[in-house]
């Protein structure tokens, strides 16, 4: 399955305006879901434990299929508890992680999240799926939090039991459209899918920010074999004044690849245009297979999570990558699933640090973390605290607390920061017409 319209989703457009009618029932359905647990007699994550139990968690991403694939993610988070369990483990206990392959398919996805409450994991951490209304159910039945999803949907900002590390979708199109505005027309070229409907209001934002016209919003099959035809579109569209250098965005995750060799080929009949993307669509590993310095992204505008890989801040990631799993090509540093998984568990860990020689279970570390407990990444992401009305609730995002990017541009061949810092996104979303 792909995710197509047709099979409506409950947690992304056409949720998004009831979640941010009324955020104050998810605050009781966390209390009711915490109150019905012992009732039911399941007390989630029981593994966790004290002593010397292990604590068990669960990753999860989509591999093998026609469409994005990370394996990356679940592949890092066995090599993180290798790391973890080579060197004592968290305050003691060693880390079990379970994954799973959601297969870009709603009825995997389910089965990933049923998993979890069977295995009675304490947290699903650092984990990729576009069918959130699949997995979430279980999830919140359960009272198992997810930390550090992705952010491909946008039940991932509303959820009581979520507990984002970036700003996802939303900041990074809103920043690109911020950073686009000096552009003559702009084309965004995105999937044909429910998680790709949320795109073009975002990007449209950062550009009405800047006071730009919105972009062209062109459909696409995700798991197309060729984008000729979207390709010319998307030309035709950017170049209709030859003076005001059009640009184009493809957001097709790991069908930009694609997408660009066939846009490669028209682009020689019509006048320069810039590409521009946001990272996860585009890595250092993609820029160099479609050419480096000579390809079709030099120049390009490509907003990211986190700093480029390149910084020093990853240092700590890369030793835990050296040690573990150095001859694991899945795992790639900057990649921005790896990264995120990373951070994920960065925060895991620190929040069962934060319980001392207390129990390890869903209800405990989803307390910490409700609890108002701030985390530091090390100056990957501004420092991380959860309040389910955040600063983005009346746009339907009530647990987005990190609506930061960062900018970068492909120079020689190379991807590398375009401007100092971090760009806040928040203001640009608060007035992102997301209620569609």
């Amino acid at each position: 399955m792909t995710g197509r319209r047709r099979t409506r989703s409950t947690s992304l457009p056409g949720l998004l305006t009831r979640h941010a009618k009324n955020g104050v029932l998810f605050a009781g359905t966390a209390v009711a879901c915490a109150a019905l647990l012992a009732g039911c007699g399941v007390v989630p994550g029981t593994t966790g434990g004290t002593g010397d139990d292990p604590i068990t968690v669960m990753t999860w991403a989509p591999q093998g299929t026609k469409a994005t694939n990370k394996p990356g993610m679940p592949a890092f988070a066995r090599a993180y508890a290798r790391w973890v369990n080579a060197n004592g483990g968290i305050n003691g206990r060693k880390l079990n992680v379970l994954t799973c392959n959601d297969h870009n398919d709603s009825v995997a996805a389910a089965k990933c999240a049923r998993r979890a409450a069977k295995e009675n994991v304490v947290a699903v951490v650092g984990s990729y799926s576009q069918y959130a209304d699949s997995f979430f159910p279980s999830l919140e039945g359960a009272g198992i939090p997810y930390i550090g999803g992705y952010g491909i949907t946008n039940a991932e900002f509303t959820s009581p039991l979520s507990y984002p590390v970036n700003g996802g979708q939303p900041a990074l199109l809103a920043g690109l459209g911020s950073a686009l505005a000096g552009c003559g027309p702009v084309a965004l070229i995105r999937p044909d899918t429910i998680a790709g409907d949320q795109l073009p209001p975002l990007l449209d934002s950062g550009l009405k920010a800047g006071g730009h016209k919105p972009a062209r919003d062109q459909r696409a099959a995700e798991d197309a074999t060729e984008y000729d035809g979207h390709a010319d579109l998307a030309l035709r569209t950017t170049t209709t004044d030859p003076e005001d250098e059009g640009c184009v965005v493809p957001a097709l995750g790991d069908r930009n690849g694609t997408f660009m060799d066939s846009f490669r080929r028209a682009r020689e009949d019509y006048p320069d245009v810039r590409t521009a993307t946001v990272l996860g669509s585009v890595d250092q590993t993609v820029i160099d297979a479609t050419g480096g310095a000579s390809g079709p992204y030099e120049g390009s505008y490509i907003t990211g999570w986190y700093p480029v890989a390149s910084d020093p801040r990853w240092d700590a990631m890369k030793r835990v990558i050296k040690a573990e799993a150095f001859d694991d090509n899945r795992i790639d540093p900057a990649d921005a699933g790896v990264q995120t998984t990373w951070i994920a568990y960065t925060v895991f860990h620190k929040v069962v640090e934060s319980l001392g020689d207390g129990e390890v279970t869903a209800d405990t570390v989803t307390e910490a973390l409700d609890d108002g407990l701030r985390i530091s990444t090390d100056g990957l992401t501004p420092t991380l605290q959860w309040r389910f009305q955040a600063k983005l609730a009346s746009v339907g995002f009530p647990r987005l607390v990190n609506a930061n990017v960062t900018l970068q541009v492909v120079r020689e061949g190379r991807l590398v920061s375009a401007r100092k810092g971090f760009v806040d996104t928040t203001r640009t979303l608060e007035n992102a017409d997301v209620n569609y």
